[in-house]
């Protein structure tokens, strides 16, 4: 099974050695997903809604590098360093899945940088 890196145009530098996305088998894994800008910034400070939209605008554009979109959606993790921002976080995470939602769970961890209150990390089908 052959196996592909997706690494969109314009991804962040990564903070460890992987690659934004892998595509093997019909599915596409997204790595775990933080609000890092273009030049390793950190996105949206102290706004978890805003930085709940920045991953999942990422995750989208791993998605489509990879021939898939967020339709094909099949599972997410998320990763909230408060549960407290649990609600801003939801608020946004229906806007970009408004309808029958992908399996998900979601936990409270601490994460890479104190400055990142969300992560999310995806799974989806693109088919063979």
């Amino acid at each position: 099974m052959p196996i592909e890196p997706i690494i969109p145009p314009g991804s962040p530098p990564p903070l460890a050695p992987y690659s934004p996305g892998t595509k093997a088998g019909g599915f596409l894994y997204v790595s775990g997903t933080l609000a890092i800008g273009p030049n390793g910034e950190t996105m949206g400070i102290g706004d978890a809604a805003a930085q709940t939209r920045y991953v999942l605008d990422s995750i989208k554009a791993v998605l489509e590098a990879g021939g898939g979109s967020l339709k094909s959606v099949v599972f997410n993790q998320i990763f909230l360093k408060d549960l407290a921002d649990y609600a801003s976080m939801n608020a946004v995470y229906k806007e970009y899945f408004p309808e029958a939602p992908p399996a998900r769970y979601c936990i409270q961890a601490p994460l890479v940088r104190p400055d990142f209150l969300v992560e999310i990390a995806t799974t989806a089908y693109v088919g063979d």
